[in-house]
């Protein structure tokens, strides 16, 4: 089966989680690899990876993603906030509001990601508070993600769709 990875990444979180999938999947098989693009629209399957926005996946993933057929369509995408299943399937289900009912969602991953030293100077910059510390605590956490063991369960998910 044919498939392409796109994605949108404004920091390098997303692209790292579409290099983890492209080194699991067979390469013989891949039509594209790279931002949303008419090109990936002819694979069977399309990995389509976002950072999130506003509480859903960015616009030119939004966009992409209205453009599907009868892909089966596998949904992967960062969020500078994170820890809480709840608020990611939130997200994921904006994402999907975006998907022809052509379309088949065959599985999604989400997990946490660094977010712009912007964010947390905006964060300082706001009056001291138990929700400023919960903000500025939540931006360190998301340093690091997303790490080795965020990749690898995407991994495992993914070879279990495949």
């Amino acid at each position: 089966m044919t498939y392409a990875i796109v994605f949108s990444s404004k920091t390098g979180n997303t692209q790292r989680l579409a290099q983890a999938i492209r080194n699991v999947l067979p390469q013989q098989d891949c039509l594209f690899f790279g931002p949303p693009c008419g090109e990936a629209l002819k694979a069977q399957r399309i990995y389509a990876g976002f950072w999130t926005d506003k509480g859903s996946c960015d616009r030119e993933t939004a966009a992409f993603l209205e453009q599907l057929t009868s892909q089966q369509i596998f949904l992967f995408g960062t969020a500078g906030f994170g820890g809480a299943p709840d608020y990611f399937e939130s997200i994921l289900a904006r994402v999907r509001q975006h998907l022809p009912d052509s379309a088949r969602v065959i599985g999604s991953y989400m997990c946490q990601g660094k977010m712009p030293a912007a964010v947390r100077q905006r964060y300082e910059g706001m009056a001291d508070s138990p929700n400023r510390t919960a903000m500025l605590d939540n931006f360190d956490r998301a340093l690091h993600h997303p790490d080795a063991a965020d990749l690898e369960r995407l991994q495992q998910i993914v070879q279990q769709n495949a």
